[in-house]
């Protein structure tokens, strides 16, 4: 009977990586399990890399390495700008339209569906740094947060009831549930592009297996782990401005590869806002970014930092204890 068992999870698993909503109808059942490393979900993430060591047989042209830099700065802004600041804290208001646009770029990054990363994160906001989140490098440690939590069976459904206001949106489900089929399609369009670009341009120096491993392999790697560092350094590196009742930081180094996501402890003493960096010398490329395409009217309503956050903030030694959860905790 386990057995059985074991070979209808092992193939229950290998559906959910091309339906995500397989089998997922009582999400609470599914979240009571124990947390634990699956390898089956642990796969994808080991031939991620792997075929990062494909640059020792195709080698490299600065064609290659300049999509590659592309590649990450537009699919971070993806995430920081849409998935996080849209789709997860609604700091702006958008067209229909433009949403699932957003939604598709965002899922080029494979991070998964949106409404899944917006449950998620709402999740982590909830219960930040306690025993109910997910992803606290306080409290399971730093790789369970950087990477662990990601591939137990527990966090893999998509609570739909916590993201109705997305979940309204039957295009929006669909990217989320086959979640797997844009990142196809990315990694298939750029071996295209090589494709084509050895053939009209050979100046260039690039293959179609060159662009495909530079453009998504170890593009896509780099940006899981640039992303996966708020979810665990900036829970442990950085200074603290405000008591948040959690142990988030803001790390000047964090938000620079994040264009803007390491001001952590600004962002979990008030989330709602559009802007991470609340002071000038915050650099904070995404905020820069929305800000320019709310001129465009393409985004508007961006929300501002309240008043506040400069008339309230003080500084929390590194050593100062985590302090209780109040009423207005972000």
């Amino acid at each position: 009977m386990q057995n059985n068992n074991t070979r209808r999870n092992g193939f229950q698993s290998l559906v959910h990586w091309f339906d995500t909503d397989h089998g997922n109808e009582d999400v609470a059942a599914i979240r009571a399990k124990p947390d634990k490393v699956e390898f089956i979900r642990v796969l994808p993430f080991v031939l991620l890399h792997l075929g990062c060591l494909g640059v020792f047989l195709t080698g490299w042209s600065w064609t290659a390495v300049g999509i590659t830099v592309l590649l990450y700065f537009v699919r971070m802004f993806a995430i920081t700008g849409f998935y996080h600041r849209y789709f997860s804290h609604k700091t702006f208001q958008t067209s229909r339209p433009a949403q699932f646009l957003f939604a598709l770029l965002g899922a080029t990054a494979v991070q998964r569906g949106p409404l899944w990363w917006s449950y998620q994160h709402r999740h982590h906001h909830r219960h930040s740094d306690e025993d109910e989140d997910v992803h606290s490098p306080t409290i399971r440690g730093f790789w369970w947060s950087h990477i662990g939590w990601i591939t137990s069976a527990r966090n893999f459904p998509t609570d739909y009831s916590q993201v109705r206001d997305l979940a309204k949106f039957p295009e929006l489900v669909f990217l989320n549930r086959f979640d797997t089929l844009v990142p196809i399609l990315f990694a298939t369009g750029l071996f295209g592009l090589g494709h084509f670009l050895a053939v009209n341009y050979p100046g260039l120096g690039v293959t179609s297996w060159q662009l495909l491993v530079w453009g998504f392999f170890i593009s896509t790697t780099l940006l899981f782990h640039a992303t996966s560092c708020i979810n665990s350094m900036a829970h442990l590196l950085g200074r603290r401005r405000y008591d948040t009742g959690d142990n988030s930081r803001n790390s000047f180094l964090l938000a620079i590869i994040t264009l803007g996501e390491g001001w952590h402890n600004n962002h979990h003493r008030y989330m709602n806002t559009v802007r991470q960096g609340f002071y000038w010398w915050e650099i904070d490329v995404s905020y820069y970014l929305l800000k320019a395409l709310s001129w465009t009217g393409l985004i508007w309503n961006l929300k501002p930092v309240p008043l506040s956050a400069y008339e309230h903030t003080h500084s929390v030694r590194e050593t100062h204890p985590l302090p209780a959860r109040d009423s207005n905790h972000a």
